[in-house]
């Protein structure tokens, strides 16, 4: 975003009954919060704590996976109640960011080298001379954080930080020192589509002359940028000017020359920053600490889902493989009641993972009421081992090794699609999802390339009684 006001169409956290505006105290808060900057400020904490509750619903394997984003999540609540205001660094190797960071801190704060890339970590760095301190927060700064150069050979690693910091930015401010090539028009566009304050900084205008100066503006603010920095928000710096030649008068009129170096000239940027600070200081870390938490709650929401379904396929194979062996290998009639045994302990063990726990008889229930909404389609497979489970009947379990095979492999099928539909019953909250089961299971069927399915249980079949000489020795 490049202009500092929120827009409209901006993701907003959920809304909060703010009655009483007077005060909006939380650690490192100190006395009162205007109204409106109040209800900004509680809408976006609650957001954070929202988020951050999601995570701790999670189950021990979903927490492992997302122990990044419960940091994140924990700093940038820190960060709100500190009233912390973050400004992100972006630009070429060599554009003299670090430069620029130095100069506006009035001291040596980032490494400079003359080769470029030596910004190789993000850096957070308070920016003391800045002076500026959000009203009503008693531990309120502003913090300079420099980034490795977006175009620096194999920094993949580099660049995810980069971006990482840019999501938890309040003001983003991208530095060139010239016409944009396409490496920098990409990286600022996708900058521009976080929907933050930014500045584009033209540095090392010393090396330009006036005309051509105001020809890079130009350039910048009508060719390239229109629409999305606004023409006040394209500022001019000389963050670390080059040596120059300047003559020296005496009191008696004599004259000679020095090399020195000018002072940098980063007032308009600074201006700039303040300007934009002191219109929007607590609006912007709000409406930002609440962005970052829709996005990392769509996020968390998408790597949850992720996860669950990765291991409900892994249980629903593991599960569907056991029972092809349990019908199998099992006498008959038990092995008829093992094999809704073992789709049972599957439904309730898809249950869990979705967080919903169900009886064993429910369980068993749901498994049969998926079997007769798949009707006729699994009544072969369903034939199949019963007349099999008949045929070891008579002949005293001497029929097995005819039997094994066709076994398994029905009541293989018939579990994966038994689990399947039960995985999206517990997707949709324990429900249908407002559609009858016999059309979620004729959908579901519809879906499964049963051929490639069964060759890959058959495989796993095969490896499961390579290790078990029990089966090996009934075959």
């Amino acid at each position: 975003m490049s202009d500092p006001m929120p827009s409209p169409d901006m993701p907003t956290p959920p809304a909060i009954d703010s009655t009483d505006a007077t005060t909006a105290r939380a650690d490192g808060v100190a006395g009162s919060v205007p109204g409106g900057d109040h209800a900004r400020f509680a809408q976006a904490r609650a957001s954070i704590e929202h988020t951050l509750g999601k995570l701790r619903d999670c189950t021990d394997e979903e927490r492992k996976r997302l122990q990044n984003e419960f940091a994140a999540l924990s700093d940038m609540l820190e960060k709100l109640d500190g009233g912390v205001v973050e400004i992100v660094i972006f630009g070429e190797i060599s554009t003299g960011k670090s430069a620029l960071i130095n100069a506006l801190a009035g001291e040596a704060i980032a490494a400079v080298d003359v080769q470029g890339g030596w910004t190789k970590d993000v850096q957070r760095t308070e920016w003391k001379a800045c002076e500026y301190r959000i009203p009503g927060f008693n531990q309120s700064g502003v913090m300079l954080v420099d980034t490795p150069g977006i175009n620096e050979v194999q920094g993949a690693d580099r660049a995810r930080a980069a971006i990482a910091a840019a999501r938890r930015a309040d003001l983003i401010v991208f530095v060139t020192d010239s016409d944009l090539n396409e490496i920098e028009h990409s990286a600022l566009r996708e900058l521009a589509e976080l929907r933050k304050p930014m500045i584009v900084v033209l540095n090392k205008m010393d090396l330009y002359s006036t005309q051509q100066r105001e020809r890079l503006r130009h350039v910048l603010a009508v060719e390239r940028l229109q629409g999305t920095i606004p023409p006040e928000s394209i500022i001019l710096t000389s963050a670390d000017p080059r040596e120059i030649e300047v003559l020296i008068e005496d009191a008696q009129g004599n004259t000679r020359s020095e090399i020195r170096r000018p002072p940098a000239n980063v007032g308009d940027l600074k201006a700039r920053i303040l300007e934009i600070l002191d219109r929007e200081g607590l609006a912007l870390i709000a409406l930002n600490a609440a962005m970052y938490a829709a996005d990392n709650s769509d996020r968390i929401a998408a790597l949850r889902i992720e996860l669950r379904n990765r291991f409900a396929e892994r249980t629903i194979y593991s599960f569907a493989v056991t029972k092809g062996l349990v019908v199998a290998f099992t006498p008959a009639v038990a092995d008829l009641v093992g094999g809704s045994l073992v789709d049972a302990s599957m439904v309730v063990s898809l249950g869990r993972i979705y967080g919903i726990d169900m009886s064993w008889a429910h369980a068993r229930g749901l498994a049969t009421a998926i079997g007769k909404a798949a009707g006729w389609v699994l009544a072969g497979e369903v034939a199949s081992y019963i007349v099999a489970s008949f045929f070891k009947g008579i002949t005293f379990s001497l029929g097995t090794p005819l039997t094994a095979a066709p076994q398994m492999a029905a009541s293989a099928w018939a579990s994966i699609v038994v689990g399947k539909a039960a995985k999206y019953y517990f997707e949709h909250g324990a429900s249908w999802g407002g559609r009858s089961p016999k059309a979620v299971v004729h959908e579901i069927l519809d879906q499964l390339d049963k051929d490639s399915i069964m060759a890959e249980l058959k495989e796993e079949i095969k490896r499961k009684m390579l290790f078990n000489k029990h089966t090996k020795d009934r075959l």
